[in-house]
């Protein structure tokens, strides 16, 4: 048998309308993701999570069952609870997918095409104890929401800037989940920079939504604004959050701290892939480069949804309809019977996108969050702290990768995820350099760890039968 026309990677918004495409286009697609089900991180639990046929978490979180169902009839293959580990073009044009499928079994998937629809993380956000036990991120805290219905327990602080503390405030005070106090850090400053985007914020879907997001979570908690600094208290775990605002030093007790500093694309698996990346001023972090279908300058890599940038579920969605049409010119030669469907799905993603320039500048972190304090522990993995990283930088450290050889920063079992940002915004700031001219740090598969036992295991058939 042949390999795979197409193997998407990712069963987010973007994953599954790139498959449901695809496959009505008549190619032989895998689609490969971490989860259990499809919905990724967005739709995360949405066919039998907790909160799975219901309101609850709100109208927009209701549109993943419905295509998670076109998925479903779609007769799309899938391995969910795998990982992508690598992804390598052969000399012949073609693509070898590695592919982690349990503790100690690995097998390679061949495809002519790979979509990369891998979604975003969040950024890091780090604070002066928040390696603590009840110290977690908002993402993550919504991510258990979503698959399993679970809420904390006991007094809840939220921290940080950007949409997704006001909808999770929202979400739980639905549940009847207490929150003390949301600490938004976002600088005042902001709104200048946003005014200019008002028209296009006012035009779009997130003008309404905001204002019922921000009226639900002001009736649901207490919200400081224009907070400077943040600092989780405790000795073996959590027991309070302190925080500056001006001159007004205060401490709140707290079971947990829910952080949040906005969303960036997860970059490790097309980084590694060897597709160019360059660094977006606005939005604050790396982005790779690619055309209107998602294609990459690796040909026959496209990349769709918050993975190429971050725009939301539905751009997400006409995001992976567009690079299906993209692979679907490039295998078979036309995008489809139908060229009006392709339009129809470019303007849905320019609606979508309407808005997001606002977005991105009033919720933009503070960059004295970027680059903490000395004392402050950016690598969670090998314990490097800012100050490590300001030492190596004096000592002639120029750049990520040297910071990582001084440092051991980005060496852990999260490759940099976790402190790849930050470690760039305090190299520029010691140095005055452009985090475009400094990089990223260099990132090689596999791209999430990985058994000696996984890469013994591996098969390579190079047929379709190999995952059936």
């Amino acid at each position: 048998m042949m390999p795979f026309d197409l193997v998407i990677v990712g069963a987010g918004p973007a994953g599954l309308r790139a498959a449901v495409e695809a496959a009505a286009g008549g190619l032989s697609v895998m689609l490969v993701d971490e989860g259990r089900e499809p919905g990724g991180q967005i739709y995360r639990g949405s066919e039998s999570g907790a909160f799975a046929g219901t309101a609850k978490l709100g109208p927009d979180y209701a549109a993943g069952a419905v295509l998670a169902a076109a998925f479903r009839a779609s007769g799309v293959q899938a391995l969910f609870g795998a990982t992508v580990i690598q992804i390598e073009r052969e000399a012949d044009g073609s693509f070898c997918v590695s592919v982690a499928t349990g503790h100690d079994k690995a097998v390679v998937i061949r495809a002519k095409v790979v979509i990369a629809a891998t979604g975003a993380q969040e950024r890091p956000f780090p604070i002066d104890g928040w390696t603590l036990p009840g110290v977690m991120t908002a993402g993550a805290a919504q991510t258990m929401l979503k698959a399993d219905g679970v809420v904390p327990d006991g007094p809840v602080v939220l921290a940080g800037t950007g949409p997704l503390l006001y909808l999770l405030a929202a979400q739980y005070a639905a549940l009847g989940v207490a929150i003390d106090t949301l600490l938004d850090t976002a600088a005042p400053g902001n709104w200048r920079r946003a005014l200019r985007h008002v028209p296009g914020f006012l035009a779009s879907r997130y003008a309404f939504k905001g204002l019922g997001l921000l009226c639900k979570a002001l009736a649901a908690t207490r919200i400081i604004r224009g907070v400077e600094a943040v600092a989780a208290i405790g000795d073996t775990r959590l027991s309070a959050v302190a925080y500056r605002k001006g001159a007004t030093e205060r401490t709140i007790p707290a079971h947990v701290l829910l952080l949040h500093h906005g969303v960036v694309p997860q970059i490790n698996l097309t980084w590694s892939a060897g597709a160019q990346h360059r660094w977006n001023a606005a939005r604050l972090a790396f982005e790779p480069v690619r055309d209107a279908s998602g294609q990459t300058d690796v040909p026959g890599l496209f990349i769709a949804g918050d993975s190429g940038g971050i725009g939301g579920a539905q751009a997400a969605e006409a995001e992976g309809a567009l690079a299906a049409f993209g692979v679907l010119r490039m295998l078979r030669g036309t995008a489809g019977d139908d060229d009006r469907t392709e339009r129809q799905w470019r303007r849905r993603l320019a609606v979508s996108l309407r808005g997001r320039a606002f977005l991105d500048a009033l919720y933009a972190p503070r960059q004295s969050h970027l680059s903490p304090p000395d004392d402050v522990i950016v690598c969670r993995c090998e314990e490097v702290t800012a100050g490590d990283i300001r030492k190596a930088v004096r000592r002639g450290a120029m750049g990520p990768n040297q910071v990582k050889a001084f440092t051991r920063a980005g060496m852990g079992p999260c490759q940099s995820r976790m402190c790849g940002l930050t470690t760039v915004a305090i190299i520029a700031a010691e140095t005055g350099q452009s985090p475009s001219d400094i990089g990223h740090m260099r990132l090689r598969a596999p791209v999430k760890p990985v058994t000696v036992a996984q890469i013994a295991s591996l098969s390579d058939t190079g047929e379709r039968s190999a995952v059936d």
